[in-house]
């Protein structure tokens, strides 16, 4: 007899992965039937016509294929591409075909390692870093060792990525939302936290962790100092780790913004007693290398006990795959100054951020634009969340949907971030074509007068 879903564990059915959730399985179906789409429902920017930069992908083919410089004119490849291949293939031993230690190439490490210094002015250790499929699994395996049940909980900032109300239901943990402030640019307040903690402390929830989205997905916020340092004191109050997703680093907007780590900050403050978990990512930013699923996590105040079970859980695994390795090695050793692969690359990573932000400023002035969607600033990251208002009775499940069928434009609702209570979104990315973008303000614009006025006079 074949399984049935009673078989299946209640746990796995009740994760819920809104990016990939019925919109986009339906949007895949339109498409089949020769529907035009325009997918704004994942931040997977080559999908979208964003190029590979050129120094990866150069030095990705000859570290996955050798022999190729020898198959090639002369001159094909430049000097620092040829000089940074070598490295891999001497410092990998075998090639890319191999298994790796659990916690990744160590030359990749140490790279990681010179790059948090770079970035922040502060020691990093290679064997603190541990080297992952994309961020998503290095989250997963922190999540796995701090909850152990139902009594477990993480607070996790509302709305929300899904990956941590998923991976927080697989785990059988229990999710602790703390609601961001949309009129505050989507900000928070010590009082918020300490309100959301001790509602969960009533029900019986033993409070683990802290979750922090920085730039923000899907609001788009950045955060300030202040902000991180009250993060950091809160969870040194309540003996709480911290969780820092950030991989958005790079894409920072608006005027007067920038990223500030969660490390530095920790640093700065002189905490030894807080533990924190820091992740990075190679699918964002510039490169926008989903596919090859890179990333990391660095570990910071987090005893070699507690490191020895992340140990564990990276040997369950093997290691991350060998190609996403290399590629997050290109990201935090790019071409050195004066060699012949940097003003190409200065160029491609200028060209991206430029036009990403160009994007987000086209789509937060469009869709303030239309009455009843109101759009806080996108500071950064790869998203817009803005506020829709919606007919009685009509969620934002059903907008996108309709929106989705009328005009191929494919979004998810906010509900699948969570948000307040009686409110509606939809969160977007800033992603497509320049020429796709406008279009999209132009049709959604159109698409939201039709719908409230139909849906409204019911």
């Amino acid at each position: 007899m074949p399984l049935k879903l009673d078989d299946i564990s209640p746990q796995v059915r009740s994760t819920e992965y809104a990016v990939r959730g019925p919109i986009v399985a339906r949007a895949a179906e339109l498409e089949r039937a020769g529907r035009e789409i325009i997918y704004c429902n994942i931040g997977n920017p080559q999908s979208l016509g964003q190029r590979p930069l050129t120094w990866v992908r150069q030095v990705l083919a000859l570290a996955e294929y050798p022999a190729l410089a020898a198959l090639v004119p002369a001159g094909t490849f430049p000097a620092d591409v040829l000089e940074t291949a070598r490295l891999v293939a001497a410092r990998s031993q075998h090639g890319l075909g191999v298994y790796t230690e659990s916690k990744g190439f160590r030359f990749v490490r140490e790279a990681v390692a010179e790059f948090i210094t770079e970035r922040d002015g502060l020691a990093a250790d290679p064997e603190a870093i541990y080297l992952s499929d994309g961020a998503s699994k290095a989250v997963q395996a922190v999540l796995r060792m701090l909850i152990s049940g139902p009594r477990d909980g993480i607070l996790i900032p509302l709305p929300q990525y899904p990956l941590y109300s998923a991976t927080i239901a697989l785990y059988e943990g229990t999710l602790v939302p703390y609601e961001l402030e949309e009129a505050a640019d989507w900000g928070f307040s010590l009082a918020t936290l300490e309100a959301a903690l001790a509602a969960a402390v009533a029900r019986g929830v033993r409070p683990r962790a802290i979750v922090v989205i920085n730039p923000g997905n899907p609001t788009g916020a950045v955060l300030d100092e202040a902000n991180i340092e009250v993060v950091l004191r809160f969870a040194r109050a309540h003996g709480l780790a911290v969780l820092a997703d950030e991989v958005y680093q790079d894409n920072v907007y608006r005027p007067g913004a920038r990223f500030t780590s969660f490390a530095k900050v920790l640093a700065h403050l002189g905490f030894t007693d807080v533990s924190l978990f820091s992740f990075h990512s190679t699918s964002k930013g510039y490169l926008g290398e989903c596919g090859h699923r890179g990333g990391y996590v660095e570990c910071r105040n987090v005893p070699a006990e507690v490191q020895a079970e992340l140990t564990k859980l990276s040997s369950v695994a093997l290691c991350a795959n060998t190609a996403g390795q290399i590629v997050l090695f290109l990201q935090v050793r790019p071409p050195r100054p004066g060699g012949p692969s940097r003003q190409r690359w200065e160029q491609e990573r200028r060209e991206v951020l430029e036009l990403l932000a160009r994007k987000a400023g086209i789509l937060e002035r469009g869709l303030n634009a239309v009455p009843g969607i109101r759009c806080q600033p996108v500071a950064g990251a790869m998203y817009a969340f803005p506020q829709l208002t919606l007919p009685p009775g009509v969620s934002d499940g059903d907008y996108c949907m309709a929106l989705l069928e009328e005009t191929g434009i494919c979004v998810v609702d906010g509900s699948g971030f969570g948000q307040v209570a009686g409110t509606w979104h939809l969160r977007t990315t800033i992603l497509p074509p320049l020429e796709q973008i406008e279009e999209v303000v132009r049709r959604l614009g159109e698409f939201h007068a039709r719908f409230t006025a139909r849906r409204g006079g019911r």
